[in-house]
């Protein structure tokens, strides 16, 4: 199957887009974008591998589901586009950058900067319906996601996987901790910030790994 995203990645997948359930999942995605809404836009489903070449990942955050309200996904777990109201979530995740780095809360909520230097912001599905949380949950989008953390796991040495809460921590089970540096903690939902999200200092932590193997510090 030819799917549009970029080349790296294509390749480092290219056994995935030939599976069976991938070709369900299209099928299903192409069925749900033309009957109802769905988030993200359809040509953003794959941006955050578009944005952050196989080549260039140096630290992978997991989410969960895309925003299912209006303008809000943009294919980047935990991103908004300009101008969007900053989620819960992204406004504890910024609380915590500036508490730990001294970094002042941003004025957008668009993290395509920090893609763009390395860091993949993957939500285990990729697709939703409009105001219908998990609605594409189990569909196949958990088994292309897995894939695509599972490569670079094998594949690649010393990035920095973060997981928050246990859904997160449940994905990267797998992760070799001798090979890569794992960061869990709390999710920064507001239902659990203060159960040890806050505090936990993984953005200094992730740098001064990406540092110690001679990669550039992520810009927070």
């Amino acid at each position: 199957m030819d799917v549009k995203i970029e080349s790296g990645w294509k390749r480092a997948l290219a056994a995935e887009f030939e599976q069976p359930y991938f070709k369900q999942l299209t099928d299903f995605v192409r069925q749900e974008y033309g009957s109802t809404t769905c988030y993200p836009p359809g040509r953003l489903i794959f941006n955050a591998f578009d944005l952050c070449p196989f080549s260039e990942v140096k630290v992978v955050l997991i989410g969960q589901d895309p925003y299912h309200g209006p303008g809000q996904a943009m294919g980047l777990c935990f991103s908004v586009n300009d101008g969007i109201q900053f989620p819960p979530s992204l406004v504890n995740i910024f609380k915590e950058i500036q508490n730990d780095l001294g970094t002042p809360v941003p004025s957008t909520g668009n993290l395509t900067r920090w893609a763009k230097q390395g860091v993949l912001l993957l939500n285990a599905t990729l697709t939703v319906r409009a105001h219908q949380a998990g609605s594409h949950q189990g569909r196949g989008w958990e088994t292309f996601t897995d894939a695509a953390i599972r490569v670079l796991a094998e594949q690649k040495e010393h990035l920095v996987f973060i997981l928050w809460g246990s859904y997160a921590q449940r994905k990267g089970s797998f992760i070799d901790e001798s090979r890569h540096l794992v960061l869990r903690s709390a999710h920064p939902s507001p239902l659990s910030a203060y159960k040890g999200f806050f505090g936990n200092h993984q953005f200094s932590r992730a740098n001064a790994y990406l540092q110690q193997y001679g990669k550039a510090p992520i810009i927070w």
